[in-house]
């Protein structure tokens, strides 16, 4: 969670705090789970915390500013109990869905407090739930300290803009950030398509539809192809992993419209290899092709611990200059490391580079910054 999402979820804490208390005792003392979930998640966020996992034989364990942290004074938990708190939030059809597919992803609500995304999985011949915070109010570019870039790519009126990093880096919280800034600066027609929503946006200049997988749509493929009939600007799609949707993604691109989407690669030029690698050896100079044209930028992120308390994204940023289009359509993406080191003045910046701009600034310590570093060398050589 970004320093300014916690400061935010501490404010709506306090306002609510005192209707959620008694539970919150409730749950301090009792060594069972006879209660409800909602007590178990107002007291992640009571805490502080970003996720609550559930998982037999452990007490309930949160993470807080990025470390896990067994919530020693409850009870360990039971098959029974895991049970009995999936029941009190799913429905009669998801739950024969976890019982068919042994895997389930959806959102819950506490009105007036949080939302939380939810997914629940098979271990061991038990389930186990892990929920992850979302704050109900989507956050601002300026909030999370985002790059500026972030409202300049958002405005643009087509091309394909990508938000990578590993699961829990931040990447959906970004996306928001920047529909949000959207929202209140341009009159658009913006499509989600997500699993499953996690921010909630209400119309202010632009016209926002979320389509959840499940309940809303099947497959990303299927829902991106209907959503271009349905007159949109924009097209968010929360996750794009298979070779129909990129590709969909891209002629969606390609004939007039902004795509965003999130993919789950370490840096800029993975993402690149990932989407040219996904397509058949006798279609990728073809892909290489149409790539270089329709990419705006790729957004690589990680989040660290920042110094005094929460967490701070660096991020690795490309832009699609004419340099960096030539060198997609050439497939000379081992150079895009290097024209990013050195592409400062257009904006660019490597991991490393955004890393040590951090440590220079006294809000992450060098040894973290050093942990999520690609080139640790490269990183030493930058805060000398």
């Amino acid at each position: 969670m970004f320093g300014s999402e916690q400061a935010y979820l501490n404010s709506v804490t306090v306002s609510i705090m005192d209707q959620q208390v008694n539970s919150v005792d409730n749950i301090k003392t009792s060594q069972c789970f006879s209660t409800h979930i909602d007590e178990l998640l107002s007291l992640t966020v009571y805490k502080g915390a970003s996720d609550l996992h559930i998982t037999v034989p452990s007490p309930p364990i949160l993470r807080i500013e990025g470390k896990l942290i067994a919530q020693q004074d409850l009870a360990p938990i039971t098959p029974e109990d895991v049970k009995s708190l999936f029941e009190q939030i799913t429905t009669a059809e998801q739950r024969a869905t976890f019982q068919r597919e042994l895997e389930l992803d959806f959102s819950y609500s506490i009105p007036g407090l949080a939302r939380f995304r939810v997914s629940a999985l098979q271990q061991r011949g038990t389930m186990s739930l892990a929920f992850r915070l979302v704050p109900i109010k989507a956050p601002s570019i300026d909030e999370l300290g985002l790059p500026q870039v972030c409202k300049e790519l958002i405005r643009k009126p087509r091309g394909l803009i990508l938000i990578t990093g590993s699961a829990g880096s931040g990447k959906s919280t970004t996306l928001a950030a920047m529909i949000n800034y959207l929202n209140e600066t341009e009159s658009r027609n913006v499509i989600t398509i997500e699993d499953p929503i996690e921010f909630l946006f209400h119309n202010n200049k632009c016209v926002i539809l979320q389509r959840e997988l499940g309940d809303d749509t099947k497959l990303f493929y299927t829902a991106l192809v209907h959503a271009l009939r349905h007159d949109p600007d924009v097209i968010v799609v929360g996750e794009m992993r298979d070779l129909a949707t990129i590709s969909t993604a891209m002629t969606a691109a390609e004939t007039g419209h902004l795509v965003l989407g999130t993919m789950h690669t370490i840096d800029t030029s993975q993402a690149v290899d990932r989407v040219i690698d996904i397509f058949p050896a006798g279609q990728q100079q073809q892909i290489r092709l149409q790539f270089s044209q329709v990419i705006e930028a790729v957004l690589s992120q990680v989040l660290l611990p920042r110094i005094g308390g929460g967490r701070i994204a660096a991020f690795e940023i490309m832009l699609a200059s004419p340099g960096i289009r030539r060198l997609i359509r050439d497939g000379m993406i081992y150079e895009i490391p290097n024209n990013l080191e050195h592409g400062a003045s257009e904006g660019k910046q490597s991991m490393d580079q955004a890393l040590a701009n951090l440590v220079k600034r006294n809000m992450v310590t060098r040894e973290d910054a050093t942990m999520r570093s690609n080139n640790p060398v490269k990183l030493d050589e930058l805060l000398k």
